[in-house]
């Protein structure tokens, strides 16, 4: 054989032993001949098949508890946006906000300085009974120093909550008082309201503003309701603006208060749930009140469940702007271990037979933002309808499904009171420090304030605009002349409530003034 043939056929004798041993080794590592698992039956087969083997197989330690804690919310997220899973510490969070009350201590804070405020005493709360007083800064909870350590605010209702019957040693600092003071405090249930405020505008206006769907709604409704009837209600404004929703029934049970009996509220249908009717039984206590209903982006759920109802039975006229678009409902499924799921199965539909659910897709989470970019919140021919998702309510007028409800009267978004101003005033929550500034100052006076009268009439000497301005300047904020002939008087309307809050008063107060400027509300009543 030549030299040169010779070298070659020795090259190609070398790969085939290379070749042979990398197929040795590969044999090693993946345990011999090729391994075929014929997948069982079911579509959830191969999942539980790869679990299995890793769990069997893995060459490590697993912790199983965290890879599945991994696993769940990316399962869920395959879904719908508003089928999730929550872990315990989320769950009791959210089941505490529905639920109308939770453990704690019976006090609302502030952190404006890295310190928290007590700007609330909850009346017959545990606070109140060991005697903290609003103003009070928190400088310690048990042995933990919270105060200037930059201690997040959840951290710091966290350190607060516990179950009831714990005792607690809440150190404060007092005005007045060189020392720390400490109130040992016995945790209790607090109370918490979906009613934000009930009051009369005028003599025969009620206003309520509901904050969410929890499980007391109906009946605090049914308490304000009767309140204000007793003042001489006849119409009704109820505000549902930024409502995100929660418990389905309670939505039921108050569109049930303003309906006829045989009134259809809503139907819910879903693959493996059969078409459910929920018609009003006529009993309601308030079928003979005028009822408007206020609406905006942030009204969800629940919330358009009611305001579907009202617009589809015309029996109420909506004023705002197009609400959320959440057509869905979850069932809820709780874990042992303290965690669950909600879990979309079905959807809802109004009485027309729309279902208002948005169409959900990558751009699901940035929907209100594109609203505002194309120009929705301040022009009503900006609003997306589908044309073919078009219905009838019982009267005959149009409306449509697949994005939330639009109101009967587009009331857009105010923008004439803007400037350069008070964007940076709210950007550096100016207006709420000065108003604790102020509230710190008149502390002892405002406790002794439990009308509205008494309060205008104090807060009419305090000369808040030069006050305000002056503060500003130390911030480096300098109004122009133009900038507060623009926006001068919605700033002295929102100092005004919010030093108002810290009254015994609270939203009472804060929500009457408030809503002076608001040009929904101006909407509602100028029809009315």
């Amino acid at each position: 054989m030549e030299p040169e043939n010779q070298k070659k056929w020795t090259t190609i004798g070398w790969c085939v032993v290379v070749v042979l041993l990398l197929v040795t080794l590969g044999q090693l590592w993946f345990g011999g001949k090729k391994k075929t698992v014929r997948i069982p039956e079911g579509d959830w087969a191969k999942l539980m098949l790869v679990l299995e083997t890793v769990g069997r197989d893995y060459v490590d330690e697993i912790d199983q508890k965290a890879v599945t804690e991994e696993i769940l919310p990316g399962i869920m997220a395959q879904l719908d946006p508003h089928s999730v899973y929550l872990p315990p510490v989320e769950l009791q969070e959210a089941e505490e906000d529905l639920q109308g009350g939770f453990d704690g201590i019976g006090i609302q804070f502030t952190v404006p300085n890295d310190t928290a405020v007590v700007s609330q005493v909850i009346a017959g709360g545990p606070s109140e009974k060991a005697g903290l007083l609003s103003g009070d800064r928190i400088i310690q909870v048990d042995d933990r120093v919270i105060a200037g350590t930059k201690t997040p605010q959840d951290s710091m209702v966290r350190l607060m909550k516990g179950k009831r019957g714990t005792k607690v040693d809440i150190h404060v600092k007092r005005d007045g008082v060189e020392e720390p003071i400490v109130f040992p405090i016995v945790r209790d249930m607090i109370p918490v309201n979906s009613v934000d405020v009930a009051y009369m505008i005028n003599d025969t206006t009620g206003y309520i503003k509901l904050s969410k769907f929890a499980r007391t709604t109906y009946l605090e409704f049914l308490k304000a309701a009767l309140s204000l009837k007793e003042q001489g209600m006849r119409r009704l404004v109820f505000d549902l603006r930024d409502n995100t929703g929660g418990y389905l029934d309670q939505a039921l049970m108050l569109s049930n208060e303003f309906l006829e009996k045989g009134d259809l509220i809503v139907y819910m249908e879903g693959r493996n749930r059969p078409r459910q009717d929920v018609y009003a039984d006529g009993r309601g206590s308030c079928r003979d009140i005028d009822l408007a209903v206020l609406i905006n982006e942030g009204s969800a759920s629940s919330s358009e469940i009611f305001a579907g109802a009202m617009q589809d039975n015309d029996r109420a006229t909506l004023y705002g702007l197009r609400s959320f678009g959440k057509g869905l409902v979850q069932e809820p499924l709780f874990f042992n271990d303290g965690s669950g799921i909600r879990l979309t199965v079905a959807r809802y539909h109004t009485p027309s037979g729309r279902c208002i659910q948005k169409p959900y897709g990558d751009d699901y989470g940035y929907d209100i933002y594109e609203r505002y970019l194309h120009g929705e919140m301040t022009s009503a021919d900006s609003i997306k309808v589908n044309d073919s998702l078009k219905f009838e309510t019982r009267a005959g007028r149009t409306v449509y499904g697949g994005g939330g409800i639009i109101p009967d009267v587009f009331v857009p978004l105010d923008t004439t009171r803007y400037s350069e101003y008070l964007g940076a005033c709210n950007r550096q929550s100016l207006q709420v420090k000065y108003a604790n500034l102020m509230a710190d100052r008149y502390r002892a006076r405002l406790r002794e304030i439990h009308d509205l009268p008494t309060l205008n009439r104090f807060l009419d000497g305090l000369n808040l605009k030069d006050g305000f301005i002056a503060f500003t300047k130390e911030q480096g904020l300098v109004p122009s002349a133009e900038d507060w002939a623009v926006s001068g008087e919605l700033i002295l309307v929102q100092l005004r409530a919010l030093i108002g809050r810290n009254t015994p008063m609270n939203d009472a107060a804060f929500y009457p003034i408030y809503l002076s400027t608001d040009n929904v509300l101006e909407a509602a009543l100028k029809n009315g």
